[in-house]
């Protein structure tokens, strides 16, 4: 299986994702906001994009759909639940599903609400997982809730779902946020010394070759996989005075949310 990420460079610092069998070189193009450069990637790579997936319906990651599918002829694929909002869905994916690319690549549809409520995650059926998880998960991040979600549902999937994978899962986000991430990290629990070294790895990385995590180092570097952090906590009560004096973990999830929508 072939992972290619494609840098937009666009004002909302999307990736774009090709998922590419390597027996047939059949091709799955994940959220091809800039068809262009999947269209353009594929051909370099003598790649035939053969299905489409949206990860979930918002315009940055629905814009190129029907110029792809124009181009290509390609079968989109989305969450079940989108089919109101994501015009031409040919198959509506649920928890479960598997996504076969080609002959060798099988992708499980993890159903993963809380940025909106009809959002897929794509988990690879391989030795090293990657998890292809758009607006859900990012380097050091979580997504917002704003247009259509819930942080309710944000932590159930990240407590729920997401904690479970195994620490060698690759991560592949939607969006490279991850310098300002880090920064919001070091701002919650300043003596995280993993995060504050990666912080200085990484910010000013050039996105087109942009770092790859694994499940197991955004456990050290995501505050909103860092629920037990006592540095974290601390300083939330400071934030929020009515705060739990022993807060559980979703309580404090949702106060890190609510803080990184201000950041």
């Amino acid at each position: 299986m072939i992972i290619k990420q494609i840098w937009t460079g666009n004002a909302y610092r999307n990736f774009n994702y090709l998922i590419v069998c390597e027996e047939t070189g059949e091709a799955l193009a994940v959220d091809p906001l800039d068809h262009k450069k999947c269209l353009a990637e594929a051909k370099a790579n003598g790649w035939t994009i053969a299905q489409i997936l949206n990860t979930h319906e918002h315009h940055d990651h629905t814009g190129g759909n029907q110029a792809l599918i124009a181009a290509t002829g390609a079968k989109l694929l989305a969450h079940e639940n989108a089919r109101n909002a994501i015009p031409g869905i040919d198959i509506g994916l649920t928890a479960g599903d598997v996504v076969k690319v080609g002959k060798r690549v099988e992708l499980l549809a993890l159903d993963t609400p809380g940025h909106t409520m009809s959002h897929i995650c794509l988990l690879s059926q391989t030795d090293e997982p990657a998890l292809i998880c758009g607006d859900t998960l990012f380097n050091a991040g979580a997504g917002n809730c704003h247009s259509g979600g819930h942080p309710r549902a944000l932590y159930q999937t990240f407590a729920g779902q997401l904690s479970r994978l195994a620490d060698n899962t690759k991560i592949y986000p939607g969006h490279d946020y991850i310098s300002n991430n880090l920064a919001f990290t070091l701002a919650r629990e300043p003596d995280n010394a993993r995060a504050k070294a990666l912080y200085h790895q990484l910010e000013h990385q050039d996105p087109a070759r942009a770092y790859v995590s694994t499940l197991g180092v955004e456990k050290e570097v995501n505050t909103f996989f860092r629920l037990h952090s006592p540095t974290i906590i601390r300083k939330l009560q400071q934030e929020f005075p009515d705060m739990s004096e022993q807060p559980g973990p979703k309580e404090v999830f949702l106060k890190l949310r609510e803080l990184r929508n201000l950041w």
